[in-house]
């Protein structure tokens, strides 16, 4: 009886692996992403922290010094006019608010949850706002129109909400000049404006070195109340 040739087994080939420079290549593009994550957390991180230490020295009213600059033009001096497009529709006017006593936030703007967290407590604290004699409040930003409208909307605000696209505003009150983003972005600046038009009252909490993007509103009340006296 015949017997079959006996056939060798097919060698197994290795998988083949990618040329060199494309892993490189590949390692090289996802830094970009894994650094910027990697700060997103950390100042996520350090905001919380923030809060909840600064949160339980607010509550109670404390009148601590907080760490705060003020820019130009301070107080005494007469509010630079203005004219922006807001979130809810047309455009606001400082002079619309002759005759009341407004306070105008200038805040990073779209990518600082902090500064929304922020306008969010000033809502919820109209009352107590309204016992220190502010008739309404004020927010300004850069960015378009229709991204801060969708951020107003998806943070369910109710407060008026303007759009500084070219920082016209902002350079004119210098509220650019205290904030982690140079001179391209606001800082976190309050801005009380009387009812004869100027300034009572100012604090620049997000200049260098804190960076300071989230006041609890009963430091920020007690500030102002010590700041006028």
């Amino acid at each position: 009886m015949s017997q079959r040739p006996q056939t060798k087994s097919a060698k197994k080939r290795p998988p083949t692996k990618p040329p060199k420079n494309s892993l490189v290549a590949e390692r090289r593009d996802r830094w970009p992403f894994i650094l910027a994550a990697l700060i997103v957390v950390l100042i996520g991180g350090l905001y919380l922290l923030y809060r909840a230490t600064n949160q339980a020295d607010g509550s109670a009213g404390t009148t601590a010094k907080s760490d705060y600059q003020v820019g130009s033009p301070g107080r005494g001096k007469q509010a630079p006019a203005f004219t922006l497009p807001a979130t809810k529709g047309g455009t606001v006017s400082l002079d619309q608010y002759r005759g009341k006593t407004v306070l105008l936030y200038f805040h990073e703007g779209l990518g600082c949850q902090p500064c929304w967290d922020q306008i969010r407590d000033l809502d919820k604290a109209k009352t107590d706002l309204k016992t220190a004699g502010i008739d309404d409040v004020v927010a300004i930003t850069t960015g378009p129109v229709d991204l801060i409208k969708q951020k107003v909307t998806d943070e369910h605000l109710t407060s008026v909400n303007l759009a500084d696209a070219d920082l016209a505003v902002s350079r004119s009150y210098e509220a650019n000049k205290y904030g982690m983003m140079g001179n391209d972005r606001d800082g976190h600046t309050f801005i009380l404006v009387g009812p004869d038009g100027k300034i009572g009252w100012r604090a620049d909490y997000g200049g260098a070195p804190k960076y300071t993007m989230f006041v609890p509103v009963q430091r920020l009340l007690a500030d102002l109340k010590a700041g006028q006296q």
